[in-house]
């Protein structure tokens, strides 16, 4: 998370603590972080936990930098199922940019160049973090128990009402002149099929696709095995049904049909004792055990075969953990290649092969390894086929509009609906969809907060240039003719004015 989650931080400064009293989330969030910063001290390493010397720069060429910017002013529309390979090269690819790019947002080159340019342009005032992940913020626990657990207790205190084991099979609508209904739930309880018949004015809101689903656990002892011919799970199917319908529905079959560019698999590994711990201190620069700020945020291993990544947060991560054990995340971004150590596919692997792989990057003696992994660990991979489908290169229309036009008691939300601006992959995207389908359908009298601006604010343009560049004038560049001339002309009437102050201010003349 970070500072400008809007919608979120909008929605959480009137949810309750459950830890403080008299304090919100947002109270409780925003204390956290100030009296423990997140900043890492360590983001890239390679021959097994050295650190990568990366100076926290971005090695970006001129070449690089150009096709990067012109990404960024490019429309929309121009960007249509393109993927980012269709518009950077292999110099780009070469840079720790990327590096850091697709290791903190989970972007592989054949995802959507659309949803990255999104993301340069949702995220431009953070630029400058990316190398040390000082921009991020993190909740106390694990999100669910610091986020979900309060909205639900608030809830429930508000009277709603939560069922659990239902699952809705389709919505079926009424399209009359100008208008489309919602007029019947179908649904299964218990195995049973119930039908629930609707008015206008009974609301329906219908989470669309998800990330998650057909995910699947291994353990220590078992590689996770995907189901050969499972179907595409109930939320997709879901989708399916009510995307037959009518074409404002949107076209999930975009996102949900290439397990291959779609998937990759986590693990959650808990440490039982003190043994491994050092190896991970040693790599983050802070006690693990101190309740405070641990990794800061994701170390990625540049020379993994998986381009694995891994974390730890602040301990415990979970209430109810046992004192003395500590509980990280790792990650593999291309779990189909053979590990370095393991010799064999992520996917292929058990949780205790994953931690061995995750102990050779850190660089625990050989020996040692599968006795640590075996008895000092507890590995649970998990396989997600569908955790990166809302990245896949895509068109308008293709995700359906959060209230499609002519619903009067209908709205989509989450992942896989289209807002203005903003990007997928964020906690902040499912509130404000959620926020924009009850402004809408209750005509409440009160805007949604709006993207943060960064995009549009000089002085952060000019900064996230002076970071991307790595400090280097504009001067020192390689431009094409075009730009030269126009760069010289620009700044001979820049000159004598504030534009000029501010170049020189972030360090561009």
């Amino acid at each position: 998370m970070e500072n400008h989650y809007e919608c979120l931080w909008d929605l959480y400064r009137s949810i309750p603590s459950l830890e403080k009293e008299g304090e919100s989330v947002l109270d409780e969030f925003y204390h956290l972080n100030k009296d423990d910063p997140n900043i890492s001290y360590n983001r890239v390493t390679l021959e097994r936990g050295n650190s990568a010397n990366t100076g926290n720069r971005f090695e970006l060429s001129d070449q690089g930098a150009l096709e990067l910017m012109e990404l960024f002013f490019t429309p929309d529309q121009q960007l249509y199922n393109k993927s980012i390979t269709d518009v950077l090269g292999e110099e780009f690819f070469r840079s720790n940019f990327w590096l850091y790019w697709q290791t903190m947002f989970a972007f592989e080159p054949w995802h959507s160049a659309l949803e990255m340019k999104r993301y340069l342009q949702r995220f431009l005032h953070h630029i400058g973090g990316l190398p040390d992940l000082s921009a991020l913020k993190f909740t106390k626990y694990n999100q669910y128990e610091s986020l979900i657990l309060p909205l639900v207790e608030y809830l429930k205190k508000e009277g709603v009402q939560f069922e659990y084991g239902v699952k809705v099979t389709n919505v079926l609508f009424h399209f009359l002149p100008g208008k489309k209904v919602a007029h019947q739930l179908v649904l299964e309880r218990q195995g049973q099929e119930e039908r629930i018949e609707l008015t206008e004015d009974d609301l329906v809101f219908v989470t669309n696709g998800s990330c998650t689903e057909r995910s699947v656990l291994g353990d220590n002892d078992h590689a996770p095995e995907l189901d050969p011919n499972p179907g595409d799970g109930s939320s997709w199917e879901l989708w399916k049904n009510l995307s037959v319908q009518n074409a404002l529905f949107g076209h999930p079959e975009v996102f949900c049909s290439d397990l291959d560019a779609t998937l990759w698999e986590s693990a959650t590994v808990t440490l039982l004792d003190d043994k491994i711990a050092p190896y991970v201190e040693q790599i983050c620069g802070r006690d693990p055990y101190a309740g405070k700020v641990v990794t800061g945020g994701i170390v990625t291993v540049k020379d993994s075969s998986w381009l694995m990544s891994w974390t730890f947060n602040r301990q415990p991560h979970f209430k109810a953990q046992p004192e003395g054990q500590l509980v990280g995340w790792i990650y593999g971004l291309y779990p189909d290649r053979p590990g370095d150590y393991v010799g064999k596919p992520m996917t292929e692997c058990t949780g205790a092969e994953i931690c061995m792989e995750w102990l050779y990057h850190l660089g625990v003696p050989e020996s040692e390894i599968e006795p640590l992994a075996r008895e000092s660990a507890n590995t649970i991979p998990c396989i997600m086929p569908y955790i990166t489908a809302f990245f896949m290169p895509r068109q308008a229309g293709d995700r359906p509009d959060v209230v499609p036009e002519g619903c009067v008691n209908f709205a989509f939300l989450g992942q896989f609906t289209e807002t203005p601006r903003d990007t997928v992959f964020t906690v902040e995207y499912s509130v404000r969809t959620a926020m924009e389908a009850v402004y809408t359908l209750l005509d409440v009298e009160r805007g949604v907060p709006e993207v943060y601006g960064s995009v549009y604010d000089l002085r952060c343009l000019l900064n996230a240039t002076h970071y991307l560049l790595d400090g280097r004038k504009l001067s020192e560049m390689k431009f094409p003719l075009p730009y030269k001339l126009a760069l010289h002309a620009g700044l001979d009437k820049f000159q004598g004015t504030t534009l000029e102050e501010l170049l020189t201010q972030y360090h561009l003349i």
